[in-house]
């Protein structure tokens, strides 16, 4: 005998809801820079890329960040180029430098797109051309890993799609910008000769696909049950709530990208789970983004009392450029 499956409710939409915030709420250690980065190029972008410091405290406490971290950690970003302040009396905004701001519209160009890049076929490479410190090697190993490059015996990392001017750039921002002289970069396609070496044997050296896999794995199980319940849901979640959860969403999908080096489809293994998280997370940010926006018309403001409308093309991510929303309206009651 089949027993047929009973739908969600919309009170099990809000327990997935708080479970997920919840979980993240209670850990012992809460990355508060990373974290306040996916708040500015989420939410905060979208209305001026600016904000007053005491909004950004009252954002972020329901996600388990005390005024304590907050403040630490913009100080951080100050130091790193990736924020500056302006005073307005005795209140202080926070704002995307211009450096900022440039690698924040880059991320955005990833973490929003309806679907994978498209590949030129060219490898883009970069050879440490002279022996480096251990320690700077490292570091140097580290920040291209963050930038989803693949490491080749002998110096050599390789990507298929980087920017290599916003390589550099990322390079410099995480101190490593008086090395680039030991850097050559380079493009490169694979000739068609018989008995080489075809570029799955590339990808099979430089990236651990399997992890990768994992990971994507990990973060569908972890957040299509929630957009399935949502789904089916009669109203869209409490603007709070959605707040929080479309910050983590985009937190962890943001996060998992920096590892992927977006590979062509033709050089993954089989039933690559990463397009299924993308839809995943394209259906989810869709039901989430009406009631965070309202949210954000409520807590987010600048230091004078203004609140900044969002620009429309909000309303556009995870979607083809040449398409009307395939989504379908936004949940909005």
């Amino acid at each position: 005998m089949v027993v047929p499956s009973v739908p969600p409710s919309p009170d099990d939409a809000l327990a997935l809801l708080r479970a997920r915030i919840d979980a993240h709420s209670s850990q012992d250690r809460v990355q508060a820079g990373s974290l306040i980065v996916t708040v500015f190029g989420d939410a905060v972008l979208p209305r001026g890329a600016c904000l007053w410091l005491g909004s950004l405290i009252q954002l972020l406490q329901p996600l388990g960040v005390n005024e304590r971290l907050v403040r630490t950690a913009v100080y951080r970003l100050v130091q790193e180029g990736w924020l500056t302040t302006r005073a307005q009396g005795r209140r202080t905004d926070y704002l995307l430098t211009d450096a900022g701001l440039a690698r924040v519209d880059e991320a955005a160009r990833q973490i929003y797109a309806a679907r994978a890049p498209s590949w030129d076929l060219h490898w883009r490479m970069l050879l440490v051309t002279e022996a480096l410190p251990a320690r700077v090697r490292e570091r140097l190993r580290r920040s291209l890993f963050w930038q989803g490059y693949g490491e080749l015996p002998g110096g050599v990392f390789v990507h298929p799609s980087a920017d290599m001017d916003a390589t550099l750039e990322a390079l410099a921002a995480d101190g490593l910008g008086a090395w680039a002289g030991a850097l050559l970069p380079l493009r490169a396609q694979r000739l068609p000769l018989r008995g080489v070496a075809p570029n799955r044997t590339l990808v099979q050296q430089a990236w651990n696909l399997a992890a990768l896999a994992q990971h994507y794995a990990d973060f569908v199980a972890q957040y299509a049950p929630i957009e399935a319940a949502l789904r089916s849901a009669a109203s869209a979640p409490p603007p709070e709530l959605a707040f929080c959860a479309r910050t983590l969403l985009i937190h962890d999908w943001r996060r998992l990208l920096l590892r992927d080096p977006q590979l062509p489809a033709e050089l993954l293994p089989r039933e690559w789970p990463g397009e299924r998280a993308r839809q995943v997370c394209r259906r989810l940010y869709r039901l989430l983004l009406a009631p965070a926006e309202r949210h954000l018309d409520a807590r987010l403001c600048l230091a004078d009392g203004h609140t900044p409308a969002a620009a429309p093309w909000l309303w556009q991510r995870f979607e083809p450029l040449d398409d009307e929303c395939s989504l379908g309206p936004p949940m909005t009651a």
